[in-house]
């Protein structure tokens, strides 16, 4: 007999598999067969009740899609292999090759930088987020140092926001790994290129500076 870590879900069409958050906390995840974007819920430690992610949509993963998910995994190993997918119809897991490398996002830390950035009317804002890095772009004396190197533009947004997530969630060990994946985590809310301003901003003090 195989085991699986997933289970099939009644509440939407799709399945759902445990997560270990590196906060210590336990995550579900639901994986919908006519929807690419995976839901993403925390587990309250006092309540045990789902805490879906900011950029979940709940009409796609209602909380009782979550509340099932928690209850069917109840006991389940957390999920090590690699995520599921949908192929001719049925569900398949993708095998995470041997030197890969596995990106996980602290879900904790993650709701540290949509806090941040929420705006009076509980939206995620980019505009917000991108005048927090371009004060630090034009403060830094690191950036202004990499700048008279010739560092690339990648290099210096990346210093950047790199250095904004580590302040913002306390942890000074995120790996540049973790922080890309923050982003694009980011970009899923409303796709617009979360850094755009802040990558105006740096090409112009670059073309600045080999004049």
């Amino acid at each position: 007999m195989i085991r699986t870590d997933y289970v099939k879900l009644t509440t939407v069409p799709g399945v759902a598999y445990r997560q270990k958050l590196t906060s210590g906390g336990s995550g579900v995840t639901i994986v919908r067969k006519d929807y690419e974007q995976p839901g993403i819920a925390s587990i309250s430690k006092t309540s045990g009740e789902p805490i879906p992610a900011k950029n979940t949509p709940a009409k796609k993963f209602p909380k009782k899609a979550f509340e099932e998910a928690i209850a069917l995994t109840n006991g389940m190993p957390y999920k090590k292999q690699g995520k599921v997918t949908i192929k001719d119809d049925m569900f398949v897991e993708e095998p995470v090759p041997k030197r890969e490398k596995v990106t996980v996002v602290d879900t904790a830390e993650y709701q540290k930088i949509l806090d941040k950035y929420t705006d009076k009317e509980g939206k995620f804002s980019y505009k917000l987020l991108n005048k927090d890095a371009i004060k630090l772009l034009n403060s830094s004396k690191v950036v202004e140092a990499m700048i008279l190197e010739g560092a690339s533009a990648a290099a210096i947004r990346g210093y950047i926001v790199g250095s904004k997530y580590r302040d913002i969630t306390g942890n000074h060990d995120l790996k540049n790994r973790q922080v890309t994946k923050i982003t694009e985590m980011l970009d899923e809310i409303e796709p617009a290129g979360v850094f755009k301003e802040l990558t105006s901003e740096i090409r112009k003090k670059l073309s600045v500076r080999r004049k």
